[in-house]
């Protein structure tokens, strides 16, 4: 079940929140329940089959978790963080070593091709986040109601942010927060439809053209070349930022405060600040529990910077199953480690120069993430560079078709951020005509037969 859907807004989540706080303040464990239950839904909505993986993947990692927590066992850690990359190696990776096999041996092993399971990505992660914080003693106590409920909450559950056990579960414990707070109810309605505006409004709306770009990359010249690039820099922003903001709102609606995904990620001023406002809590992850296990930085300059690279090699990895995204992981790591000899020098760039410079490298890397193979890839690159088509003979878009999406890069770059918003909002007058625009406007494009499922589902 997609948020921008009638069948969400309209029934799932009225009757989801009702059943909830009827049941919270009196019969917290049937209220739990009643979420598990919700949220089990929400995820089979898409395809029944699939709740039995994450039934049966968050049993085994609950009992992993539970033995952890007894005996620290490092024996246990393995076998966990094993079994949790073997299921999603499986779903995610099988098809992509099969072809590299036959494509070294000249095997003909048939492709699996499986169908990848929404969300794998993500609750993988924030399962082995769980052992290794069990194993390190975070987690005091662990009940199978909490775990359920932390594995499967809906709002969160197919594409983040990737929150953490001590950062969710003390929150539902809270007996304050089984009741209906007004002041975050208001707040996360408004975001949510923020989020929502930004996934249908302008990410869906650059899809399109995005898409025709990439399908036709041999046939752009210069210009087309550089509308779909750019484009497609801005659809993703909106498109995964757009669904953080919903699943935070989502979760404030709970009384939930989920972790902030992004943060102007565009207005970087380098790389490495970048990814301090991209996908925040994948970030997070990383550093925690592949960079800083690896020795971070308190090891040499070399293996320094080969920790980077290996944690940026398995990023990219993590993202999708290809060499595209490999090379989008490693030439990330190389900038990072670039960024960290340059930054030795104390050399000062304009601030405005420094923000150019990083989003032109963000740009250009995200052509390896979006293209569907290596060749396309680099036919968009040679366009890029004004080595494509000469004839001007294929019109990607008209000079004034869609001009709202350049007034929405005009706000991504130099507006408030939904956080900005977000963090000022009050339940007055002025919202709340803020708000009933917003729901207007969402209302006219949810109609649209443009909106899709969001990028990061392919993840």
């Amino acid at each position: 079940m997609l948020f921008g859907t009638y069948e969400f807004l309209f029934i799932f989540l009225p009757v989801t929140l009702i059943v909830y706080f009827l049941l919270a303040e009196k019969y917290f464990y049937y209220a739990k329940a009643w979420l598990i239950a919700a949220s089990l839904f929400f995820y089979a909505y898409w395809n029944p089959i699939n709740v039995l993986i994450i039934i049966s993947v968050s049993v085994v990692n609950f009992f992993l978790a539970k033995h952890l927590i007894k005996t620290r066992s490092r024996a246990v850690l393995t076998l966990g963080i094993v079994a949790n990359l073997t299921v999603l190696g499986y779903y995610k990776y099988a098809d992509f070593f099969i072809f590299n096999l036959n494509l070294l041996t000249g095997s003909n092993l048939s492709l699996l091709h499986i169908i990848l399971p929404l969300g794998i990505s993500f609750f993988t992660f924030q399962k082995i986040a769980l052992l290794v914080d069990s194993y390190q003693g975070k987690v005091a106590k662990l009940s199978f109601s909490d775990f359920c409920l932390f594995a499967t909450f809906f709002p969160q559950l197919l594409a983040g942010p990737i929150v953490h056990h001590a950062e969710m579960m003390p929150q539902f414990a809270n007996p304050q927060n089984r009741l209906i707070n007004w002041s975050n109810f208001s707040k996360g309605f408004f975001v949510f439809n923020m989020g929502l505006a930004k996934k249908l409004v302008i990410a869906d709306s650059l899809s399109l053209i995005v898409a025709n770009g990439y399908l036709n990359a041999g046939a752009l010249d210069l210009k087309g070349a550089w509308i779909t690039s750019l484009f497609y820099s801005l659809q993703l922003y909106y498109d995964f930022s757009g669904y953080s903001d919903m699943a935070i709102g989502l979760g404030l609606l709970f009384n939930i405060h989920l972790p902030l995904n992004f943060n102007s990620p565009y207005k970087a001023i380098n790389i490495q600040d970048f990814w301090r406002r991209w996908h925040m809590t994948l970030s997070r992850f990383l550093r925690d529990y592949i960079y800083i296990p690896l020795g971070g930085s308190k090891v040499s300059e070399f293996n320094t910077g080969k920790n980077l690279l290996i944690t940026f090699l398995i990023g990219g990895f993590w993202h999708g199953a290809g060499w595209t995204f490999i090379a989008w992981g490693a030439l990330h790591g190389i900038a990072l480690n670039i960024h960290r000899i340059f930054s030795k020098t104390k050399l000062n760039i304009p601030t405005w120069l420094a923000i150019i410079i990083t989003f032109l490298f963000v740009n250009i890397t995200w052509v390896f993430f979006r293209a569907h193979s290596w060749e396309n890839a680099m036919q968009l690159l040679t366009a890029m560079a004004g080595m494509g088509n000469t004839t001007g003979n294929f019109v990607l878009i008209n000079d004034y078709y869609n001009l709202p999406i350049w007034i929405a890069a005009v706000i991504l770059l130099f507006g408030k951020n939904t956080n900005q918003i977000a963090d000022a909002f009050k339940p007055n007058l002025v919202f709340g005509i803020k708000l009933v625009l917003l729901i207007l406007l969402n209302l006219l494009f949810l109609n649209s037969s443009i909106s899709q499922e969001f990028l990061y589902f392919d993840f």
